[in-house]
């Protein structure tokens, strides 16, 4: 169970309880944490979008991403390692696939939230701008 924080000397302006984070807790962020920093790479956002659509083999998604195959076998073991990815043998060849579809809704958000950080940036530059042009 949580530990409960004495909050009778309260920080300014933010009075109420609360409870610290639990070992359950840390430990399911922990996990979260590693999906996300297995994410956080262009080359493996690539990689995601791209089997997104279909399976593909490791040769193919060499000649996409334009790296050697080294590489592009580390970005992917990345996200095995991390429950993003299935594969399969074929002969030689191995076929990745994405696991889990709803890593695209994440990413669906991430966009959204890129879309309103610019549109808010814009905003902002259009009111100074016009605020020095007056």
């Amino acid at each position: 169970m949580a530990n409960q924080v004495d909050t009778a000397d309260p920080i300014e302006g933010c009075p109420g309880d609360f409870e610290q984070m639990s070992e359950h807790e840390r430990g399911r962020m922990a996990a979260r944490a590693r999906v996300l920093k297995a994410l956080a790479h262009p080359t493996r956002l690539f990689i995601v979008e791209r089997l997104a659509e279909r399976e593909h083999c490791v040769c193919h998604l060499t000649e996409m991403i334009g790296a050697d195959t080294s590489t592009v076998s580390k970005h992917l073991s990345v996200l095995k390692n991390a429950g993003l990815l299935n594969s399969r043998k074929q002969g030689t060849i191995v076929f990745y696939s994405l696991s889990d579809d709803c890593v695209l809704t994440a990413a669906d958000c991430i966009d959204r939230v890129i879309q309103r950080s610019i549109a808010e940036q814009t905003a902002y530059l259009n009111a100074d701008y016009t605020r020095t042009t007056d």
